[in-house]
């Protein structure tokens, strides 16, 4: 469905028409300046010339209103080319407009380079001769990549460099991701850009002169030079309507129908807007593979399929635990504590971990979450998160001898299935023994018995050995153990004891970035998305994952549902359908149970610390 809306039309003329209308032979000069507007205007036919593609319809149409608007909102299907349809608008957006500065943020600094990756695929086919001579240079840093074509510059930024994001000066800015966009980015960064004009000086001596040829009848006051507005480009897929992704997409909506309503009309009588809002099942059928759509179907919950795929704005998750208390939980993106990749060495962290012996891509993650302990305030903040599937041991064992080199771990806890034997693993393998190190469990304690629970805690504080690693607790998942640990960490959410760490920005992400740990023998992705060797680059990609990870643990927290069976007893699992799939991409709920683990062992472990033996002498004598 196409909505006019009640904007003011901009002005457009038919290029093709005035073209057709010349009859004799053109000048040099006004051959180039009319190819110059044809090919502006007529960006299909430009993309197969310049670039050697085809557009489909809705392609063309897409950047087409992307040129001509100065805010686009893109709510589009998973897998509808939105980076590279965004790439052919940004190359050829420098080249028909000279001198300006074309600004790519995503929600990781990867993304941001899959855009800009994306026009060089383009220019490397033989097809893309023109593109390739447009290109002048190209260069790659650890913390910007810039592309020259002629004056204008394409520019891919990490998101958490704020200041460097300040430093520049964008005539457009394309967000990709936009729903992982942090508010304040957005409010305090990116907007401010589009409140200037570039060169306002010159426009006013335009004005000026202007307005005295009017004056003299020698123009008319339509005629006036028109300037090109600084433009923002969003896109996403729909997200839940209480984020503020749809708060956005519902100010665009009834600015566009309801011009009037803005705070500023006058001022914003000369603003356009435009929303493109495409689902899956308007594709050409050329651009999906149905095994895709179908798979996508039987791993997701049909609330995440009708966000990801057919591009609706849904309500709260239906699962045990709610996603909007969830996300109350989180601390705003760019606030402390945000997500660590090197702990606070005075800070205390808890580590929990839900192995998985298994190397196929399409088996259960192997988990672990790390925990910032609020001594104060007894609460936990989830800092730093690991999930990894297809991965052998020796890079699981790699990756928990980082962690506990950079986080100061009080205390340990894995599941008891599958936790025994990599604990055996850990200690017997090379890297451990170098390093000295051996892990040891604390036996014979299990906190089942609430009327035991202060002789436990006893226990637990005459063994507990810091020093010598004497930190770690395996537990064993019995029915009884699943429900109070699951109340435990819901009523955690209600209260707002367990928390999720933000975005790392400004100078939380410097203070993370310049510790330059050694991460060349961790492997920190699900796929191969490491394309630069240099350890500085790489450092930025592991601090941005890690909010991805947290973001994954919510999403399959979301995703639990409880059911009770004919025996009483309650079970805390995935849907019935998503257990059921299978594959590198099924559903999972490692995560979550790590984080389950976490938050069972953060109260024991407060209440240790807490712990005073009873002064009372524990032997009374008796009369035989």
């Amino acid at each position: 469905m196409w909505q006019k809306g009640n904007q003011d039309n901009r002005p457009n003329d038919d290029i093709n028409e005035v073209i057709r209308a010349k009859e004799s032979h053109l000048e040099e000069t006004e051959a180039k300046v009319l190819l110059y507007r044809f090919l502006r205007d007529n960006l299909t036919f430009s993309a197969n010339l310049i670039m050697g593609i085809d557009l489909f319809p809705f392609q063309h149409m897409a950047i087409k209103a992307m040129m001509k608007s100065d805010y686009f909102l893109g709510i589009w299907s998973r897998g509808l080319s939105k980076s590279w349809t965004t790439g052919i608008f940004a190359a050829l957006y420098a080249i028909f407009h000279q001198g300006k500065n074309i600004g790519i943020l995503s929600k990781t600094f990867r993304q941001s380079k899959m855009i800009f990756r994306k026009i060089e695929d383009i220019a490397k086919k033989p097809e893309a001769g023109f593109l390739q001579q447009c290109i002048d240079h190209t260069s790659r840093s650890n913390d910007e990549w810039i592309m020259s074509i002629g004056q204008s510059k394409i520019i891919a930024l990490p998101l958490g460099d704020g200041e460097k994001l300040r430093g520049f000066r964008f005539h457009v800015m394309i967000i990709d991701e936009l729903l992982l966009m942090p508010e304040k980015i957005l409010n305090e960064v990116i907007m401010p850009f589009l409140s200037t004009v570039e060169d306002p000086a010159a426009r006013q001596k335009m004005y000026d002169a202007e307005s005295k040829m009017i004056e003299a009848d020698l123009m008319k006051e339509e005629d006036r030079t028109t300037w090109d507005s600084n433009k923002l480009i969003g896109l996403s897929s729909a997200s839940y309507k209480f984020e503020h992704l749809f708060k956005l997409y519902s100010e665009y909506e009834d600015l566009i129908l309801h011009p009037e309503k803005s705070k500023d009309y006058e001022k914003d009588l000369n603003v356009h807007r435009v929303i493109m809002h495409f689902s899956y099942d308007v594709a050409p059928s050329q651009l999906y593979d149905q095994k895709l759509i179908n798979q996508s179907k039987a791993t997701m919950s049909a609330a995440q399929f009708d966000r990801e795929f057919g591009s609706r704005f849904t309500d709260d998750s239906s699962g045990y635990f709610k996603i909007s208390t969830m996300a109350k939980c989180t601390i705003q993106d760019g606030q402390a504590p945000s997500v660590e990749i090197v702990g606070d060495p005075k800070s205390e962290y808890i580590l929990a971990i839900d192995p998985s012996w298994s190397e196929s891509e399409g088996s259960d993650d192997f988990a672990m979450q790390v925990i910032r302990l609020d001594k104060e305030r007894k609460k936990g903040i989830l800092i730093h998160s690991y999930a990894m599937s297809g991965t052998n041991l020796k890079k699981h064992i790699a990756y928990f001898l980082y962690i506990l080199e950079h986080f100061n771990i009080v205390k340990i806890v894995m599941d008891y299935n599958g936790g025994l034997q990599f604990l055996s693993a850990v200690n017997e393998s090379a890297v451990f023994k170098e390093k000295k190190i051996k892990v040891n469990a604390i036996e014979d304690i299990d906190f089942d018995n609430p009327t035991e629970y202060e002789k436990d805690l006893r226990k637990l504080k005459s063994k507990y050995n810091k020093n010598n690693y004497t930190i770690c607790f395996l537990r064993k998942p019995s029915s009884a153990w699943i429900r109070i640990a699951n109340e435990s960490l819901q009523g955690a959410f209600d209260h707002k004891r367990m928390l999720f760490a933000g975005m790392a920005m400004d100078d939380e992400y410097y203070q993370q970035i310049k510790t330059k740990p050694d991460i060349s023998n961790i492997i920190f992705l699900r796929e191969d998305e490491l394309h630069e060797t240099s350890n500085d680059s790489r450092v930025i990609d592991f601090l941005e994952v890690q909010k991805d990870n947290v973001e994954l643990t919510k999403t399959e927290c979301a995703l639990i549902e409880v059911s009770t069976s004919p025996q009483g007893n309650q079970t805390f699992d995935l849907p019935l359908q998503l257990k059921k799939t299978s594959g590198p991409n099924k559903a999972r709920k490692d995560s979550y149970t790590a984080l389950v683990l976490a938050n069972w062992v953060m109260d024991i472990y407060f209440d240790m610390e807490n712990f005073k033996e009873d002064s009372q002498a524990t032997f009374v004598p008796e009369l035989i």
